[in-house]
């Protein structure tokens, strides 16, 4: 059987730009969940859940991918790991709004900041890929950085920890699996589905939804959440296949930076002990970008002579 052929990446303008506005979107995240603070975080996530669903299905239906959804739900093996996987994005998304809901958008900043680093971590033990120095470097400064903001903090900054850890967890689930991006995300969402419908008819019967005709402001922003969950998945999906990973490791940072100074925005303090991590967190991308630079540089296919 034939294979499909590959989009070969060519780093041009368009998809460079693509990338940069997922990027931007998550970046600016915080912003949203302020807009939308009177409303609970669980609530929010039902919400962004549910909502996320209809969207994804006309992308799924333009996009003509409906043979992948369903290839994808009658093959066992696959849709066990999308039942395992739909845990760890549930839990990702959680667990952020919760972080941004209670003035703690720096550490999910660092968390995105050291997830790319944790990724390498579980290729060396769990791929038993080989750790380049430049790569080793990085970790080890990142290690530091975090380890200066425990000591000094005095507590575990359990927030990065999990948002890093649960979204490198459903980053190597989702490696194993032959599914695009939208119909893995899409099956993910039906899996989620059911829990959030059932929790906003509870919240509908004990009469503490969000979601009334008396506010047409907040119902705004609420529907808004399924666009702003698939949209920039979307934009990353479509980017991902015309760029490099090594420009990719460049542009996965704006993330993280924005939200950084959302924080210091929304007048988060920057203590002594989280600038010290930063710095070291900083050290650790600029030594992490140079090595993906170096490696894209060597995998590169020689020139026809």
């Amino acid at each position: 059987m034939s294979r499909a052929p590959q989009t070969i990446p060519t780093n041009d303008r368009a998809a460079i730009l693509t990338a940069m506005s997922a990027y931007v979107i998550w970046g600016f995240f915080p912003i949203y969940f302020k807009i939308i603070a009177a409303v609970p975080a669980m609530e929010i996530l039902a919400h962004r859940i549910v909502w996320a669903l209809p969207l994804g299905a006309l992308i799924i239906a333009y996009r003509k991918q409906w043979p992948a959804v369903k290839k994808a739900i009658i093959t066992p093996r696959t849709l066990m790991y999308l039942l395992l996987s739909s845990f760890f994005v549930g839990l990702n998304w959680g667990v952020y709004i919760w972080a941004v809901q209670i003035g703690q958008i720096m550490q999910a900043s660092l968390g995105y900041y050291i997830n790319p680093l944790i990724f390498v971590l579980v290729g060396v033990f769990v791929f038993a890929e080989k750790l380049r120095v430049l790569q080793f470097i990085a970790v080890a400064l990142a290690a530091i950085g975090v380890a200066i903001l425990t000591v000094q903090s005095g507590q575990v900054p359990w927030i990065s920890l999990i948002l890093a850890g649960s979204w490198t967890i459903y980053g190597v689930i989702r490696k194993q699996l032959d599914v695009g991006a939208m119909p893995g995300l899409f099956i993910e969402t039906i899996i989620l589905c059911p829990m959030a419908i059932g929790y906003l008819i509870f919240l509908t019967l004990q009469g503490e939804i969000s979601l009334t005709p008396s506010d047409p402001s907040l119902a705004f922003w609420i529907f808004m959440a399924g666009p702003l969950t698939v949209l920039p998945l979307l934009a990353f999906a479509v980017a991902a296949k015309r760029l490099t990973l090594s420009l990719l490791g460049f542009l996965q940072f704006i993330g993280p930076t924005l939200q950084f100074f959302c924080a210091l925005y929304y007048g988060e303090p920057l203590t002594t002990a989280r600038l010290m991590c930063f710095i070291f967190i900083w050290s650790a991308v600029v030594v992490f970008c140079i090595g993906a630079w170096k490696k894209g540089r060597e995998t590169r296919l020689p020139r026809p002579a």
